[in-house]
């Protein structure tokens, strides 16, 4: 079978696409595929009319991937590819629009207040910053809308931190999020589709070595970040993030595979959920890879099951 790996594109997370890209495609040659490879551009249609793959697996992350543009393009050109369709792609990359789905049917995630820059610039939302403030408590997270992988995420530790940090996500997204902040143990747990139905795999704990806040380059770089896998966690809570997590899949209208991030409240060991990525990285330190090595599934198997999810053939 004919593969397209979709890779790299134009948002800032360009490079750990062209990583995630790299390992799918080693991956896909190694099960007997025949790989296309293609950097995402202004030439993406001509590459694949050209190309006429018989499928398309996405490991685009950012704009453009994981909001849902290349999967509606793919579709329009009627190419099968893998993970999410738009709709839940669409869902899932606009946190806000996640959140308030949500707390719609009462699935735990941080209070929060979201405002756009028109909200800021022409209705005086910052003459209401004291009482988001107020209600949130400190220290608020604020965060782009729109982005992943703790991009333009900033902690507001006082009022006097808040317009810089308000500042910052703008500079990511034309809306943004106000959050409170969970102080407790960061957790993950991915999802796969196994003969139609979806499932969670282990727990993966992150514990940043050095900062306080597991960030953009705490995520991607090695030994900035101490993985666990399975996380060390009393089996209840284990299995109620399990749940939870496998509960926004299905309310988001995951498929293929996706990854849900969680908080687990440090003396009330509540669980909260912080997003969901519908296009989880693959590179060596992303956490869906890791989690299904801990459920005994090797990379390439894990890449034939993504390919099987979507229709293909996981083996060529």
């Amino acid at each position: 079978m004919r593969v397209a790996v979709l890779k790299g594109g134009r948002s800032l997370e360009r490079q750990v696409s062209l990583k995630s890209g790299a390992r799918v495609e080693d991956a896909l040659e190694r099960l007997g595929h025949e790989v296309l490879p293609v950097d995402v551009g202004a030439d993406v249609v001509e590459r694949l009319t050209a190309g006429r793959p018989d499928l398309a697996f996405v490991a685009l992350h950012g704009r453009d991937g994981e909001d849902g543009t290349v999967q509606e393009l793919l579709e329009v050109m009627g190419i099968p590819h893998t993970g999410s369709g738009v709709s839940a792609c669409i869902r899932a990359a606009d946190k806000v629009l996640a959140k308030h789905a949500m707390r719609d049917v009462a699935i735990p995630t941080p209070d929060f207040y979201a405002f756009s820059e028109t909200a800021f610039r022409e209705l005086g939302a910052a003459q209401a910053l004291p009482a988001v403030e107020e209600r949130l408590q400190f220290p608020i997270v604020v965060k782009p809308a729109g982005q992943v992988s703790a991009l333009g995420i900033k902690f507001a530790r006082t009022p006097a931190d808040v317009p810089s940090a308000l500042v910052a996500a703008f500079s990511y997204d034309r809306k943004v999020l106000l959050e409170r902040y969970v102080a407790g143990r960061d957790l993950a747990v991915s999802i796969i589709d196994e003969d139609g139905s979806p499932r969670a795999l282990p727990v993966v704990e992150a514990v940043p070595e050095q900062e306080d806040f597991y960030d953009f380059e705490a995520r991607y770089e090695i030994g900035r970040t101490r993985f666990v896998c399975p996380a060390s966690l009393d089996a209840a809570v284990a299995a109620r993030a399990s749940a939870i997590a496998l509960e926004v899949y299905a309310l988001l209208g995951c498929s293929g595979f996706a990854r849900v991030d969680l908080m687990l409240e440090a003396g009330t060991d509540e669980l909260f959920v912080l997003e969901a990525d519908a296009i989880p990285g693959l590179t060596d330190t992303s956490l869906l890879p890791q989690a299904a090595e801990a459920a005994g599934i090797g990379f390439d198997e894990l890449i034939g099951r993504i390919v099987a999810a979507a229709g293909g053939v996981g083996v060529a």
